[in-house]
């Protein structure tokens, strides 16, 4: 089986042993479901309630949710649950009826952008609407060839797996992809980092031209996620203007910064200074519910929204309109923002402060409540089984995080925006030990 960066640099194996009663569910989940899935961790967890950021497995115990960015504003919100349970005993249709709460949640959607960004599509998942702007890039320009860095995750479909070079194993990107360097704050200096990366994106762009296939978008994830985050906020407006400068559409992915996580604005982008031409979204857009959405701007979509009739069964519907209405209540009346940036300003002070006795850690970085701990050998380079080392050390001390990166050796911590104080002492009181058992 072909090693996948995003999936298998924090996967189980069937080389460690487990309790019978969690190897006879593996074993059944694997025959059923077949080998492609994934499971985390050395000793996969077994998930049977959530509560804010809190997890439990079916043993009762209780686990720190420092992962998942899914439920966004904490697992099982009142208000979300409330919501969403109203509109799914009142109501459940698509978008060829009339129904006024997707009209309302869009006209609160786009007042957190630019006025630019005017129009909004809908569907389930990150995926379909990566897929869905490649589309809506292709036609407006008339081109095809995409560029992307060196280590994005972008979805699974067909189109976005070819443009994820993350996913490795038998994926292979397109001939119309172009992959570049990510702008890697920890190795490049400061003054160099975004005339660096605009070189690379104009480099890419006149090497897509010379093969014939043309420039049609940049798409990245604004904190450069799966690469290993990287939130430096200088980067992107040089890239942005070489890419209009060659007719081509900037598509900013906000599945990973998007909704407040960085704590500096609703969107990554906003942090870069830079106006997109689509921007995508997905995972907590419903604290769970499928529902995904592209922004856009009305120029850049018309070739596609007059050419192509476009419509998403499940895309939209009034109970994922519910729950994502409601995230956006949340975020507002808990001043979930406002969260992010302070608590995730204490998480990596504190966890700066514990690198300063262990070499091995490189590098403390981030924004809001998006943190990458870079983990290294002794000799300085990157320690993939390291960081793996210390995420299963983690999950035993019932923290849950993961790694990503280009050779999986950092620490991806990124938790719902409901994080508190005292979650930061939790978490940092773990990670003290673990790293003291560790090196």
């Amino acid at each position: 089986m072909g090693f996948s960066n995003i999936m298998d640099s924090n996967s189980y194996s069937p080389d460690h042993p487990v309790d019978p009663a969690t190897e006879s569910l593996i074993a059944a989940r694997d025959r059923i479901l077949g080998p492609a899935y994934r499971l985390f961790y050395e000793r996969p967890v077994h998930l049977v309630r959530g509560e804010g950021t809190r997890l439990y497995d079916a043993d009762g115990a209780c686990y720190l949710d420092a992962y998942n960015n899914v439920a966004s504003v904490g697992h099982c919100h009142p208000h979300v649950v409330q919501a969403t349970s109203r509109q799914l005993a009142t109501l459940n249709t698509h978008t060829r009826y009339l129904h006024g709460g997707i009209v309302d949640y869009s006209q609160r959607l786009l007042a957190t952008m630019p006025e630019q960004i005017d129009q909004v599509m809908y569907a389930c998942t990150g995926s379909e609407v990566n897929d869905l702007a490649l589309r809506v890039a292709e036609m407006h320009t008339g081109a095809t060839g995409v560029i992307v860095t060196s280590d994005a995750y972008h979805g699974n479909t067909a189109a976005v797996t070819a443009i994820s070079p993350s996913l490795g194993g038998a994926t292979v990107l397109g001939d119309h992809v172009r992959a570049i360097a990510a702008p890697d704050s920890f190795r490049t200096p400061s003054d160099e980092l975004a005339a660096r990366f605009a070189a690379d994106v104009v480099a890419a762009i006149e090497d897509l031209q010379a093969s014939g296939v043309g420039f049609s978008a940049l798409i990245v994830d604004t904190i450069f996620s799966s690469d290993g985050i990287y939130p430096d906020p200088s980067v992107l407006a040089p890239a942005v203007e070489a890419v209009h400068r060659a007719g081509g559409v900037f598509i900013a992915d906000e599945v990973q910064p998007g909704f407040a996580r960085t704590g500096e604005a609703m969107w990554g982008f906003t942090r870069h200074d830079v106006v997109p031409d689509l921007v995508t979204m997905g995972k907590p857009m419903g604290n769970g519910m499928p529902i995904a959405a592209m922004a856009a701007r009305a120029d850049v979509l018309e070739a596609f929204a007059r050419g192509v009739p476009y419509f998403n069964t499940f895309g939209g519907n009034p109970v994922t309109v519910a729950a994502a209405a409601a995230v956006l209540d949340v975020i507002e009346d808990e001043k979930l923002m406002s969260n992010a940036s302070e608590v995730g300003g204490q998480l990596r002070a504190e966890l700066a402060g514990l690198a300063i006795d262990h070499p091995r850690i490189g590098d403390v970085r981030g924004t809001g409540l998006y943190v990458g701990v870079e983990v290294l050998t002794e000799a300085g380079s990157p320690d993939r089984a390291g960081a793996k080392s210390l995420v299963n050390a983690m999950r035993e001390r019932r923290i849950l995080i993961s790694v990503c990166g280009r050779d999986g050796n950092v620490l991806k911590i990124r938790p719902p925006l409901v994080f508190s104080d005292s979650d930061v002492d939790w978490f940092c009181t773990e990670f003290s030990s673990a790293l003291t058992s560790w090196s």
